[in-house]
């Protein structure tokens, strides 16, 4: 048995732990798998005042469906998938916030290095609220491709699409943001520097 068919029996053996209410296997379920979702979720909505909830939600719908793993893929992806979905529901129930990119205030630091991670940190922002403003889907592909570097086939499998899918998704949103962005150079540039990395 190799080293993946070991590493997916012991998800399965622990999952199925898990959903018969063993609570050392609930933990080591979230213990193992928090940082996995919140990563996902950061990545696809940003710095966010609910991240924490989200997290929680998206244990939840983990451990309501932790009977349904079958160990096709990893218990880590099939964790991942579920927060993508947590991501979409959160992003369906927002309504985007009317903001002009330029009026969202860039702080100042002392310091070089200090000064580079404002900018960095403003400039996600002004990105995040034009991706607000695009379709859900889109969003979702273009922030696990572009924005965490993750490939489109591994994306697929995390959104139940096609890879042929995701790179038209991908595609799509960067037309949509391009749009919004036209007119910040900064944002513009951060968006390439972003593509240039993936």
């Amino acid at each position: 048995m190799g080293a993946i068919q070991t590493s997916r029996a012991d998800d399965l053996a622990l999952a199925r732990r898990a959903a018969q209410g063993d609570r050392g296997a609930q933990r080591a379920v979230f213990a193992a798998h928090k940082l996995g979702v919140h990563h996902t979720l950061y990545r696809i909505l940003g710095a966010n005042r609910e991240i924490e909830d989200l997290i929680q939600d998206a244990f939840l719908e983990i451990f309501r469906a932790l009977g349904s793993f079958r160990g096709d893929s990893s218990l880590h992806r099939w964790c991942q998938t579920i927060a993508t979905r947590v991501a979409y529901l959160a992003i369906a129930r927002r309504r985007p916030v009317a903001i002009e990119l330029s009026a969202i205030e860039d702080s100042h630091a002392s310091g070089e290095d200090g000064h580079r991670l404002v900018e960095v940190r403003a400039v996600a922002r002004r990105l995040y609220a034009a991706l607000d403003r695009i379709d859900a889907n889109h969003r979702i592909a273009f922030a696990l491709v572009v924005i965490d570097g993750r490939s489109p086939s591994e994306v697929a499998q995390l959104t139940d699409s096609t890879t042929v899918g995701v790179r038209t998704r991908v595609f799509r949103a960067r037309r949509a943001l391009m749009k919004r962005v036209a007119t910040d150079p900064v944002l513009t540039a951060y968006i390439a520097e972003l593509e240039g990395a993936g």
